[in-house]
């Protein structure tokens, strides 16, 4: 599995398509157990550049005082992540179907790392709340 390069990961996380050669990473990234936390950074990056241009519009374009600019802005920057997050796991799945992945292959990838885990977590609940109530 080859690693793509720092300017195309840059490419990546600003929501680009990057080359399937990487389909395997980008499966891998889906997967890993900080997904969620890179979403959220991905999701910060694509929305900053629109909360910038709404607060400068506001600015320079109607005059807005400075206080109502940057407020509208990070409002829209609050909404924007928001509902990004809101849809974090239709969203990875999606992605992974771009690359040529099934649906579900993002979650089926992480529930397989964490399996053991789970396992042994399922094990010791049973152990306390199942078997004692017999």
């Amino acid at each position: 599995m080859r690693s793509p390069s720092f300017p195309v990961k840059v490419w990546y996380l600003f929501g680009g398509k990057i080359s399937d050669e990487y389909r395997e990473w980008v499966l891998r990234d889906a997967a890993r157990a900080s997904w969620g936390w890179w979403f959220a950074v991905r999701t910060l990056f694509r929305m900053l550049p629109l909360t910038v241009v709404i607060t400068l519009g506001l600015l320079f374009g109607l005059s807005a005082p400075l206080g109502l600019s940057l407020a509208c802005g990070s409002l829209g920057l609050i909404v924007g992540c928001y509902f990004m997050l809101s849809y974090a796991l239709e969203s990875t799945e999606h992605r992974m179907t771009r690359y040529g992945w099934p649906h579900g292959a993002a979650a089926l990838a992480r529930a397989e790392r964490t399996r053991a885990r789970d396992l042994q977590r399922q094990a010791a609940y049973d152990a306390v709340w199942r078997d004692s109530a017999a």
